[in-house]
């Protein structure tokens, strides 16, 4: 399996701050992320001012409005100039979450090249015909969604020329417990939309991403801090830097262990089967002409004779041998022993 695409989220942990952002950029870069995320938006045109915090985002920030939440977490469009020029002198991805849609040209002029679809956005019809008609690869996340809606999500965008789909299962709660995650509907979405599925992962720690990969899933998105303890709504859930590259790692590995599926020995284990395998030996020394019974043969490692399934009983020997001689077609009269 080729390694997963990792994308380090960024989202809004850098706090509204554009230096605590472009650590991140350089933290998630020395990591080994693909990509680093962002979210762009402006508040004003997203929630209306009676808007709640979401459930997780009071307990933690004791915000009870979106609005006042997001201000304080907006990055501008300078912000977001200066984090593309850190993606790139850092040689690692650039990329937004767009919630705003008259940043998506500005945002793939600074060079993302792929779009990222929230998946409070994936029923936003106007959205995702809008980056359709981008003509890049979009990443579809499907928190909150049946199978249904996000039929009718890749059918939009499908309808609007987008072929280049890669859907995330996700669980839109932060931290996620393990009991909400359903990670066998990464096997689902990928038989049924026949695109490749990745996953976005709000769980505590790094074994269920892992746990995707071992599943199927072509990207890993994860929500990286660079202080767990800090105030905000997704620090609780999000990886700190060491824990994120020693994911990465982890990730790698994972996907470079799950070969092809083919059942056939690995590379260097012919030589280990040569030697632990068994094959038939004589038990001790006989002349030339001795006829083998089952007291004259032993089964022995290494694999150097006769295998298991050929019994030389009953053949004769073409010539002195030793005990302990593996026992060879050449040895024996007739050459072909017999199958057990």
């Amino acid at each position: 399996m080729t390694a997963p695409i990792v994308i380090a989220e960024a989202g809004v942990n850098h706090n509204g701050d554009l230096a605590r952002a472009l650590e991140m950029v350089a933290a998630a870069a020395e990591a080994g992320a693909d990509y680093v995320k962002f979210q762009a938006f402006l508040t004003e045109g997203l929630v209306s001012r009676d808007t709640r915090t979401a459930s997780y985002q009071e307990a933690n920030t004791g915000e009870s409005s979106q609005d006042a939440l997001l201000r304080d977490l907006e990055l501008s469009p300078d912000d977001f100039a200066t984090l593309a020029e850190a993606c790139r002198t850092a040689k690692i991805g650039f990329m937004a979450s767009v919630f705003d849609l008259e940043q998506v040209d500005a945002l793939i002029a600074l060079g993302m090249d792929r779009l990222k679809v929230a998946s409070g956005e994936m029923t936003n019809t106007p959205a995702l015909i809008r980056f359709a008609e981008c003509g890049l690869p979009v990443i579809l996340s499907t928190g909150m969604a049946t199978l249904a809606e996000v039929d009718e999500a890749v059918a939009v965008l499908r309808r609007h020329g987008c072929s280049d789909i890669t859907i995330l299962h996700c669980t839109s709660l932060y931290p996620a417990p393990p009991e909400s995650l359903n990670l066998t509907a990464i096997d689902t979405m990928r038989k049924h939309f026949d695109l490749p599925v990745g996953y976005s992962d709000h769980s505590l720690g790094d074994h269920v991403s892992i746990a995707a990969v071992a599943l199927g899933a072509t990207m890993i998105e994860k929500h990286f801090t660079l202080d767990r303890g800090l105030p905000g709504p997704d620090h609780r859930a999000s990886l700190e830097p060491d824990e994120l590259a020693a994911l990465i790692v982890r990730l790698r590995e994972v996907a470079a262990s799950l070969g092809d599926g083919v059942k056939q020995p690995a590379p260097g284990e012919a030589d280990t089967a040569r030697l632990v395998r068994r094959s038939w030996h004589l038990r001790h020394a006989l002349p030339a002409g001795s006829v083998l019974a089952d007291k004259d043969i032993i089964l022995k490692r290494p694999a150097d004779g006769l295998p298991p399934s050929r019994s030389p009983v009953g053949c004769q020997l073409t010539r002195a041998l030793e005990a302990d001689t593996p026992l060879s077609d050449g040895d024996l009269t007739p050459a072909s022993a017999t199958p057990q």
